[in-house]
């Protein structure tokens, strides 16, 4: 498709997206409704500047290319989606939000492209980075424009925040990693958290049941094509040892849920794995993700000592990560550290039959870890008390759960208040 039609795809997409502020729940929330009508006529505009700046001597072209690092992580995000959903009914609720983002991203995205050269290329790659962001951070409708600004700022850091790789022009950051880590700066300097649904969204994912496993099993697939286990096994292994001996010095557990909290260990397995902003060699990718464990502890201690809302460890440290992957590389390759490289022992095989042996140790280490209550639904806390205290113990995780979905579900503005919010966090600090 050349010339000035394929300018008629983006237009139509923005019809998509105009239509959508029909519907009752959009049309119902006056921030959402302006949010979609300002989101689509942005998109028109862009769209007929666009065409008329077209001259004689240009011809767009859009060239279709399906790629399997993009539709891979958009099927294991979407059934993590479709799944928590099933627990947590504001997922499902929300299925209008997705695909307007989803609508506006194709749009912003071509539209971009197309202001910069003649060729987009078409495929998934919005899902992923649109999905990647609804599994962390939405906002609320009466914001929602603000969930279209985040979009916009991962594609526009895709498009135009570049560095030469390994021979190649690429972009640095993770595309919905950095919108998110940007948009957690910002709320946390205006302390609008409540903007969000960030602590829903953290502490809905323990809803369903053998969610772990699930995020273990989905991820798999793009663990064996991408070679991305060696950097979901140390980040998890990581902030798990440091769990360990955080309890073992100070008789006390570092995390309340668990020792790897189920938002933290999505992030381990479907957050910072991009392998485009990542290490290229396997040890590289061994310390990338110990510092995404690392960081993780440190961020959540520094969050939960400065009263601020401790969801955000897991979003606030990618991009700095991303930025460190060519010293990463290069410290690798200069062979300081060749002693610990891992890839010695599987030099011989080739790539795929490589990723299997590392997936093939991660299943065992995920697996001791189960059966060792490091990962998995019961409180952390249960599992070194004695046999009378851990039926208590966990009577008062299963209450949290309760009073959690209660708020959650009660459509009285007296129990989605802060008041309940701030109680039930006072409630849960004290057990």
């Amino acid at each position: 498709m050349a010339g000035k039609t394929p300018l008629v795809l983006p237009l139509t997409l923005t019809c998509g997206l105009s239509a959508l502020a029909l519907l009752a729940r959009v049309r119902d929330t006056p921030g959402a409704l302006l949010a979609f009508l300002g989101a689509a006529l942005a998109l028109l505009g862009w769209n007929a500047i666009l065409a008329l700046g077209v001259s004689r001597r240009r011809s767009l072209a859009l060239e279709v290319a399906l790629r399997k690092q993009h539709y891979v992580q958009a099927c294991v995000q979407g059934s993590v989606l479709l799944y928590w959903g099933w627990y947590w009914p504001q997922v499902y609720q929300s299925a209008h939000f997705i695909l307007a983002q989803l609508l506006f991203a194709y749009a912003f995205d071509m539209l971009l492209t197309w202001s910069r050269r003649d060729v987009y290329t078409l495929g998934f790659g919005p899902f992923p980075v649109v999905f990647s962001i609804n599994l962390f951070l939405w906002f609320k409708p009466d914001w929602f424009y603000l969930q279209f600004l985040m979009v916009a700022l991962g594609f526009a850091a895709k498009e135009l925040i570049r560095w030469n790789r390994d021979g190649r022009r690429t972009h640095v950051f993770n595309p919905s990693s950095f919108p998110l880590a940007v948009c957690s700066l910002g709320l946390i300097a205006a302390g609008t958290s409540d903007l969000t649904w960030g602590p829903e969204i953290a502490s809905t994912q323990f809803y369903p049941p053998h969610m772990y496993l699930l995020l273990f099993l989905v991820a798999l697939p793009g663990q064996f094509l991408f070679g991305v286990t060696t950097m979901t096994m140390s980040a998890v292994v990581t902030t798990y040892v440091f769990g360990l001996v955080y309890f073992a010095t100070n008789g006390v557990y570092f995390f309340y849920d668990s020792y790897i909290p189920i938002a933290v260990f999505l992030g381990m397995h479907l957050l910072f794995t991009d392998p485009s902003t990542s290490p290229r060699t396997d040890q590289g990718r061994v310390i990338f993700g110990a510092l995404y464990g690392l960081t993780t502890v440190a961020l959540y201690q520094w969050l939960g000592s400065s009263g601020l809302p401790t969801f955000y460890d897991k979003l606030l440290q990618v991009p700095l990560l991303n930025l460190s992957v060519k010293g990463i590389d290069h410290v690798v390759r200069s062979g300081v550290l060749r002693p610990f490289d891992p890839s010695r022992l599987v030099a011989a095989l080739t790539p795929r039959v490589r990723h299997l042996a590392y997936i093939s140790v991660w299943a065992m280490v995920f697996t001791t870890m189960s059966a060792a209550g490091g990962v998995g639904e019961v409180v952390i806390n249960v599992h070194h008390l004695p046999a009378r205290l851990q039926e208590a113990a966990e009577g008062r995780r299963l209450l949290y759960v309760a009073l959690t979905r209660a708020r959650d579900h009660w459509s009285s503005p007296a129990c989605r208040g802060s008041g309940w919010t701030a109680g039930l966090a006072r409630w849960r600090t004290r057990w």
